[in-house]
């Protein structure tokens, strides 16, 4: 008996633009050269045989490939000399997601990603009208769930512009800027271009040469600092614009962003086994949070954490009631919101069912012996800085000495601050069906972790947790990092936070009374 067939199909004729217009390129460049020599015609036609070659390559792949949905598999073949085919089942669909690049955009494309599960190699479908991708998402994730294709459930969050000035605070800006800035040097160092002798650099040294070495410092600083956000705040606009976070058809959390790239992603529900608020320095001084969500079936696991993210920067309020939403599918009653379930665009919201999960008030404390590992790794990490100012301060001369002893009573002030307020960042508990933890500093997270999700234990002790009677907790699971740790717990509250989550499971490993 033959197979229902949903949807067959073919990549777009659009692609035919791209992979003709590229060995075009290189004789466009030909024909704005006045006088070609022969070294020129070689670079050209060099380029164009591999223009020629990767266009070759596209054209055959769109001449070829077919995919045909039917409502046992989906099959999709490719290749003219080496055919490829490939066939998935229901079951084995993990997401479905669609992105477009900004010649995609250009040319109406987009291309859709179906992940299976094996290690982040899906099936990838690149010259799709966008059309045609939004409608074959919506047969595949029909064709998934168990019951009919339904239509969107509603809004959970979408972006509120206000929030743009939680862009500048995210501390990656200035490592992208040195980072850049490095390898611009590399590159002229390797071109044989001494950086030092460009003119604006000359002209920078004429300007601020005579200046006090600590003014200089200072203005770099802030050049630094002012690049950076700059940096960030362009990455926020052109990853979060246009954000939505929909509960959608099929049975999935849905989050579509961007500005010049669009990214669509789609997390079964089904396999969501909590989420995480990331509360970042100076984020967190803002109020600011992001949220995201602890799943399976979103590839390996780079690619998870780059495809799990549930929010933008956002105020800690807001993010606290979107993971309420979230996680009402599981049945949580919302409190002190009467019953509202609208999407999230504005501050001063009150906090759902993500509040009694997330919030801080009611977890366990952690044993003070906790917090003298932290203080001693802070003073630790201070002298080591001064020792070493100090030794250099025996061949360079005494003012190494004083400031290496000035430095190390510095930092030791504040890394003891950044150590207190790591141990008071420090929490754990059960809540419902769900283990909560909280833990660090620098970025503070607070995970919640459904006790169906856990499927094993990690427990490791250094010298120093023995010597104390400590040990980390590492709560297994299929989804997310794979292990999110119990940090520095006592040996009894260990046992008994395990044996709640997971009753018996430690049982057989456990001597004496329990």
């Amino acid at each position: 008996m033959t197979a229902t067939t949903l949807r067959r199909g073919r990549l777009s004729g659009r692609l035919i633009v791209v992979s003709l217009g590229a060995p075009a390129a290189p004789l466009a460049l030909l024909l704005l050269v006045r006088e070609p020599n022969l070294q020129v015609l070689i670079t050209l036609g060099s380029v164009f045989l591999t223009c020629l070659v990767v266009g070759g390559f596209a054209l055959s792949r769109l001449l070829t490939t077919r995919y045909h949905l039917t409502a046992e598999r989906l099959e999709l073949s490719s290749g003219l000399l080496f055919r490829s085919r490939h066939s998935v089942p229901p079951h084995r669909v993990r997401s479905v997601d669609v992105t477009a690049s900004p010649l995609q955009r250009l040319l109406g494309l987009a291309t859709l990603r179906i992940d299976t599960g094996d290690q982040g190699r899906g099936l990838r479908l690149d010259g799709l009208t966008a059309a045609d991708a939004a409608d074959l998402r919506r047969l595949i994730l029909g064709w998934r769930a168990t019951g009919p294709v339904t239509a969107d459930d509603g809004l959970l969050c979408e972006l509120d512009r206000s929030w743009l000035r939680y862009a500048p605070l995210t501390v990656w800006g200035v490592g992208a800027v040195l980072a850049a800035a490095g390898g611009v040097y590399r590159t002229l160092h390797q071109m044989k271009i001494d950086p030092l002798s460009l003119g604006v650099v000359q002209d920078l040294v004429r300007r601020f040469g005579s200046v006090p070495p600590w003014y200089g410092l200072l203005l770099a600083a802030l050049a630094l600092i002012a690049l950076g956000a700059a940096c960030s705040t362009l990455t926020f606009i052109e990853n979060w614009s246009g954000y939505e976070l929909r509960r959608a058809e099929g049975g999935v959390l849905r989050v579509r962003r961007g500005l010049l790239a669009t990214r669509s992603v789609s997390m079964e529900e089904s396999r969501l086994r909590g989420v995480e608020l990331v509360e970042p320095i100076p984020l967190r001084w803002a109020g600011g949070a992001k949220l995201d969500a602890v799943t399976s079936g979103l590839g390996d696991r780079d690619e998870n954490r780059r495809r799990r993210l549930l929010t933008p920067p956002l105020p800690r309020a807001a993010a606290l009631r979107v993971a309420g939403q979230v996680l009402a599918a599981e049945g949580l009653t919302p409190i002190a919101d009467g019953g509202r379930s609208g999407p999230i665009a504005a501050e001063g919201l009150t906090p759902i069912a993500g509040e009694g999960l997330l919030g801080r008030v009611g977890l366990a404390s952690h044993p003070r012996a906790a917090l003298r590992r932290r203080v001693n790794r802070a003073l630790i990490a201070a002298a080591l800085v001064a020792g070493v100012l100090a030794g250099l301060g025996l061949w360079l001369g005494q003012a190494f000495v004083t400031a290496g002893w000035i430095t190390g009573l510095a930092l030791a002030a504040v890394l003891t601050a950044f150590a207190w307020d790591a141990y008071r960042t420090l929490g754990h508990g059960m809540r419902g069906r769900h283990l909560v933890m909280a833990y660090g500093t620098f970025a503070r997270r607070t995970v919640v972790l459904r006790q169906d999700g856990i499927i094993g234990w990690t427990i490791t002790r250094s010298p120093f947790q023995r010597r104390n009677g400590l040990l980390t907790l590492g709560a297994t699971t299929a989804a997310g990092d794979g292990v999110y740790k119990v940090r520095d717990v006592s040996v009894d509250q260990g046992l008994k936070l395990a044996d709640a989550a997971v009753p018996a499971l430690l049982a057989p490993f456990v001597e004496g009374p329990r």
